[in-house]
């Protein structure tokens, strides 16, 4: 039979990152590649412990139907921390439990976007996102990064020009794939932008507890006063990424459009994995446990950027020193006798695996000299190990 498939996804490609998984998954590969948060950074005992009083004191609630807006108590205990830790929120915005901040992408998208609207986005940026505007035929205008966020001449510039643009959609901490922190200064020129030219702002925050250095800087969505910015925050990274808690602060008409399309995609989000988010919010130190996630990563990123310097840097790769998050942005010296994606392809040769830089550009056929490392997942040793690959790899070919 031959099958005809829909023009949303006929052009559709599938993620470079879960291609490479496939080589991640021998044994002998180290992966370099993933963005999986650290094993030992999972409340496991924690988790256990919770959803056994669940079980045993509300498991109908657990395993019933629930409402698509999410369980009533996370949510108000989700809101309560935004607003006091962050100043998200206001009397015009209300909170969505989703599965996942990807779910947010998808929602937000569906209830915004026409075919051929376009969506402004960070160059590179984050490839599930992209994805999902891509499956609703948007057009991506990407806008160069520099050491503290967008280009905002070529930002404005894109904003005179393109036609039916609906949002701006940005990572401002600890950039995915860059590693970028998006500066206080420029968060305000954005948003200030979004407003002289009447659109909105999709703020992705996954990473924003997991800062290793420096000071936090006050999210976009606490700069909202006239109800431009959705928020999406997550669990994924700070609890679990398998439970796929995510949550969106919206604006009032935004959000109920977005509850109808969840209404659609999956009625709500598994109740369970709420009940334990929300109790492990409010019944256990949620500021020591986010402390002690810090140390971890802190640990982590220092040792990687050390092995970076011992074996990378000296062969011309350059890379920029990060705040936090999972990911380090390497380039290839200009002057390079090889291709990018040469070269992560003779990595996987040589069993270790990099995500290419063009996977995170809204145009992926684009030319592009850089990669990313993740440096959560693999263990001390496998990182040392991968990284001098690297280096060896480097030397001989650059």
């Amino acid at each position: 039979m031959e099958y005809i498939f829909s023009d949303k996804v006929q052009t559709l490609k599938p993620s470079a990152i879960r291609e490479i998984f496939k080589y991640a998954a021998d044994p002998t590969v180290v992966s370099l590649s993933a963005g999986n948060p650290a094993p030992e950074a999972f409340p496991a005992k924690e988790i256990a412990d919770i959803s056994d009083k669940i079980l045993r004191e509300e498991p109908i609630a657990a395993l019933q139907y629930s409402v698509t807006e999410g369980y009533p108590p996370l949510r108000s205990a989700v809101w309560d921390y935004m607003r006091k830790k962050y100043d998200v929120g206001t009397d015009a915005d209300d909170i969505l439990i989703t599965s996942g901040a990807q779910q947010i992408m998808e929602l937000f998208t569906k209830s915004v976007c026409n075919e051929g609207d376009v969506v402004i986005c960070e160059a590179p940026s984050f490839i599930g996102s992209l994805n999902s505007f891509r499956s609703f035929n948007c057009r991506l205008c990407g806008i160069p990064m520099e050491s503290d966020g967008m280009n905002l001449e070529l930002l404005e510039k894109a904003l005179k020009t393109e036609k039916n643009i609906r949002f701006i959609y940005i990572i401002a901490n600890f950039q995915n794939p860059s590693g970028i922190t998006t500066s206080f200064e420029k968060r305000k020129a954005i948003y200030e932008l979004a407003g002289k030219y009447n659109v909105m702002i999709l703020e992705d925050n996954p990473y924003g507890e997991l800062r290793i250095s420096g000071e936090d800087v006050p999210c976009i969505k606490s700069l909202d006063k006239d109800g431009r910015v959705v928020y999406a925050g997550s669990f994924s990274k700070v609890l679990s990424p398998g439970m796929r808690i995510g949550f969106a602060i919206a604006p009032k008409p935004v959000l109920q459009k977005m509850i109808v399309c969840k209404q659609g995609e999956d009625v709500h989000t598994n109740s369970w994995a709420q009940m334990v988010a929300y109790r492990f919010l409010t019944e256990y130190d949620f500021e020591a446990h986010l402390k002690k996630l810090r140390e971890i990563y802190r640990k982590k990123a220092n040792f990687c950027m050390e092995l970076l310097d011992k074996y990378l840097v000296p062969t011309g790769i350059t890379y920029e020193k990060i705040q936090g998050g999972l990911f380090i942005w390497c380039k290839l010296p200009e002057n390079a006798k090889i291709s990018m994606s040469e070269f992560c392809t003779k990595a996987v040769q040589n069993k270790v695996c990099v995500v290419p830089g063009n996977a995170f550009l809204t145009d992926e056929s684009e030319q592009s000299s850089s990669f990313r490392i993740n440096f959560s997942t693999p263990t001390d040793e496998q990182l040392e190990k991968g990284i001098k690959i690297l280096g060896k790899l480097a030397g001989e070919v650059l």
